[in-house]
C-alpha cells in the first residue's frame, strides 16, 4: 500500500517563502510522476507542477512560474516544492500527488494521479 505524506505547511506573511515536503512509501511505479495540487476550499483542485521521478524533467503552472521551484528530494521518494514570494492568492490546501505513469502521460490532470497525500495547509496573510 502506497503512503504520501506532505509537511512543511504553515502561516507567512505575504513576500515570504515556504518549503513544502513530500515523501511516499509503498510500491511506487519506477517512472512515477510527482505533482503538487492546490485546493481552496470548494474550488476545483488546481495543478502547480510536477516533477519526473529523478528529476530529469519538471514542469510549473505560469500561475506561480518564477516563484515555485519543484525539486526531487536527496532521500528516494522525496520531493520539495519551493515556494517564493507569497501573496494570499496562495492561501490553500496543497497536496502531493503521485501518478502511475509518466508525467507525458500524466500531466498536470489531478484524475492522472492514483496517489494522495492528506495535504497541508498554507496561508499568507497580508
Amino acid at each position: 500500500q502506497v503512503r504520501v505524506v506532505e509537511s512543511g505547511g504553515g502561516s507567512v506573511q505575504a513576500g515570504g517563502s515556504l518549503t513544502l515536503s513530500c515523501e511516499a512509501s509503498g510500491p511506487i511505479y519506477n517512472g512515477a510522476c510527482w505533482a503538487w495540487f492546490r485546493q481552496v476550499r470548494e474550488k476545483e483542485r488546481e495543478g502547480v507542477g510536477y516533477i519526473a521521478t529523478g528529476g530529469a524533467f519538471s514542469y510549473v503552472a505560469d500561475s506561480v512560474k518564477g516563484r515555485f521551484t519543484i525539486t526531487q528530494g536527496t532521500v528516494k521518494n522525496t520531493v520539495s516544492l519551493r515556494m517564493n514570494s507569497l501573496n494570499p492568492d496562495d492561501t490553500a490546501m496543497f497536496y502531493c500527488a503521485v501518478s502511475g505513469s509518466s508525467c507525458a502521460r500524466a500531466g498536470l490532470v489531478a484524475r492522472n494521479y492514483i496517489h494522495w497525500g492528506q495535504g497541508t495547509l498554507v496561508t499568507v496573510s497580508s
